[in-house]
């Protein structure tokens, strides 16, 4: 009987657990896989709510885009909540390799610009379309998908993942950028040899 009265106990102050508003991020300890431990609520302020994505990331470089977060370690507001943000910035040409986030879905809004973005399902369908300013799309979790600048000008966009940790795997630096034997690759994709070593030696990989 006592066991039954403390199990209904216990069961009564679960279902009755007091659930935070927030938990904004105590940057200064160590982030655990269930995030940041939270800072006391007194010392939160109006400011933690709020994370500028404003400024242009830096586009020099060989995919002509950058990609600037917006994860709990930057906007500690986010911690605790199941979401991240990022900005996407695309120089003209610049292209985000196909890729994909294994913990999450993606919703991407086009700020400026023009941006040919697009996906394929696990049955191999694709789905692609050019996005002007004020549109959306959503890129469904774990499946491959990429965004392409399709103007003469720079384009950019403001992008939200389901996820505190979305996770990413570029497909070209998962094949290229690392220490995979180029016989192991060519066999694998059926690409020449001498196209996966050149690869290679574009995206810094070896072997």
């Amino acid at each position: 009987m006592l066991r039954i009265i403390f199990l209904l106990s216990l069961l009564f102050a679960l279902s009755n657990a007091y659930v935070q508003d927030f938990c904004v991020a105590n940057l200064k300890r160590a982030e655990t896989p269930a995030g940041y431990p939270c800072i006391r609520p007194i010392h939160v302020k109006a400011k933690d709510f709020v994370f500028s994505l404003g400024t242009p990331g830096n586009t020099t470089n060989i995919i002509s885009a950058a990609v600037t977060p917006g994860f709990s370690a930057q906007f500690p507001g986010l911690n605790g909540l199941g979401l991240s943000t990022a900005r996407l910035d695309l120089a003209p040409k610049g292209v985000i390799p196909m890729h994909t986030h294994p913990g999450a879905s993606e919703v991407l809004f086009v700020l400026d610009g023009y941006i040919t973005a697009g996906f394929v399902s696990s049955a191999n369908s694709v789905y692609v379309q050019t996005l002007k300013p004020g549109q959306v799309m959503v890129f469904p979790q774990g499946l491959l998908h990429f965004q392409i600048n399709a103007g003469k000008s720079a384009a950019a966009a403001f992008v939200t993942f389901s996820s505190a940790s979305p996770g990413l795997q570029i497909l070209d630096f998962a094949l290229f950028a690392n220490s995979l034997p180029t016989e192991l690759i060519s066999a694998t994709t059926f690409l020449d040899p001498a196209l996966v070593k050149k690869l290679k030696g574009v995206l810094g990989g070896t072997g």
